[in-house]
């Protein structure tokens, strides 16, 4: 009885992990993998995107731009440290994806800026965009939208508070 629980568990596992893991957008040698954004408060204009670039070329490209049906424009933006605050700048001649490489777009580092939103982003929306890329053209990208607090695709990422009676 003990191996069918464990078979059914192990296939319940694969199930609900195939939806996340499915999320994959391709042009040319460019892979956009696990594209989220979080939910956006009533009013906002703006939203951020997240995502895995990679690129599976023997040459870099370049992410120059996109567009997105729920916003007016789609810029890159980068996240650093500098003099102990955090500062945040658009890279209007875009982002080298160096070749065999990846790059990600997460908080706190490189992300998409969706500017002069059409409507707020609400959890468990799926929202349409288009990203460009010097060599491998346009890709058409599906963000999944998470929670307002969320931190990865799914909440996958979002801290965990311990089981009851876990030490930790």
């Amino acid at each position: 009885m003990s191996l069918i629980r464990a078979a059914a568990f192990a296939a319940l596992l694969v199930f609900t992990a195939a939806p996340v893991l499915a999320q994959e957008f391709k042009a040319g040698d460019i892979i956009i993998e696990k594209p989220w954004s979080r939910a956006t408060p009533k009013g906002a204009t703006v939203a951020a995107g997240y995502m895995v670039v990679r690129n599976s070329g023997a040459t870099a490209d370049k992410l120059v731009g996109g567009s997105a049906d729920f916003a007016g424009a789609v810029q890159i933006h980068e996240m650093s440290m500098s003099g102990g605050f955090m500062k945040m700048r658009e890279l209007p001649s875009g982002l080298e994806i160096p070749a065999n490489g990846q790059v990600e777009f997460s908080p706190k580092a490189y992300h998409l800026m969706f500017t002069g939103l059409k409507q707020p982003l609400k959890k468990g929306d799926k929202v349409k965009a288009s990203l460009t890329f010097e060599h491998a053209g346009t890709v058409a990208v599906e963000f999944q939208v998470g929670g307002l607090g969320d931190t990865g695709p799914g909440g996958a990422a979002k801290p965990q508070a311990p089981m009851k009676g876990m030490q930790m």
